[in-house]
């Protein structure tokens, strides 16, 4: 079974954040996902989720100083102190909105970061994903974490989907999962549905969008109902993130969902 949650911090921005609640369930979306919630209380947000019948399935930890250009703490060595209060306070929202899952998003790497860099950034990234899953692991939660491809973000430290593999195993905690996000891995790995397979029994959440303009799933080159079909075959009973950025209004492209329960206006 194919279930789609709507990306509100792509989608539906034609309304106010808070107004794209309804907007996503008008249009036959069942969960919602975004990249932080921490603009608002957890009673408004949860509050918006009841009256429009949606279930809350991801969001990110506290990033650090987005608006500076931070895209995470984990990996940031000397920030350990700042990314535990993250975990703390995302978990705290997961628990309020009753969402089983959480990004933690890697971060980025100093420019010209040499080998040495680069081995502290995984050490402290290994740690902290340890104190990461053992806190969640106390209230029942997941924590994921995404390779991001280096042309959207340049320098993120966690791109690749044998790396993130392989953190998986070195952290090894039952409730560190993989967020496969199909866009991300088709720039930098192509081959998908083997890369679904391979890694099927670490993915705790897929998120989608058409490749190369991150547009609507039915545009660019990869063939999303050949990859849902196998979805469906293995077994695949997560939600599926649909963060894409819409090519004009957000309802006039939802038709290529209408075959998993979406309506286009």
């Amino acid at each position: 079974m194919i279930r789609l949650a709507a990306n509100l911090s792509m989608l539906f921005n034609e309304y106010g954040f808070l107004d794209r609640f309804a907007a996503a369930a008008n249009a036959g979306f069942k969960g919602v996902e975004y990249l932080f919630p921490y603009a608002f209380s957890p009673e408004t947000l949860r509050q918006a989720l009841q009256e429009c019948q949606l279930e809350q399935v991801l969001f990110n930890l506290p990033p650090g100083d987005w608006e500076a250009g931070e895209r995470g703490l984990a990996s940031l060595p000397g920030r350990e102190s700042e990314f535990r209060y993250s975990v703390v306070e995302a978990l705290r929202y997961a628990e309020a909105l009753n969402c089983p899952r959480v990004h933690a998003m890697a971060g980025l790497l100093p420019a010209g970061a040499d080998d040495a860099t680069q081995a502290e950034h995984h050490a402290t990234y290994v740690r902290n994903l340890r104190f990461a899953a053992g806190e969640a692991a106390k209230v029942g939660r997941e924590v994921l974490i995404e390779p991001i491809n280096t042309r959207d973000m340049p320098g993120f430290f966690l791109s690749r989907q044998a790396q993130a593999m392989a953190v998986i195993k070195e952290v090894g905690a039952e409730n560190l999962k993989l967020q496969f996000d199909l866009y991300h891995c088709q720039i930098m790995d192509g081959d998908l549905i083997r890369h679904l397979e391979r890694q099927f029994s670490a993915i705790g959440h897929i998120q989608v969008a058409g490749v190369p303009e991150r547009h609507e799933p039915n545009v660019g080159e990869v063939h999303y109902p050949a990859i849902f079909d196998r979805l469906s075959a293995l077994g695949y009973r997560g939600w599926i993130g649909c963060e894409y950025r819409p090519g004009a209004e957000t309802h006039a492209g939802l038709g290529w969902g209408e075959p998993w329960g979406l309506t286009g206006h």
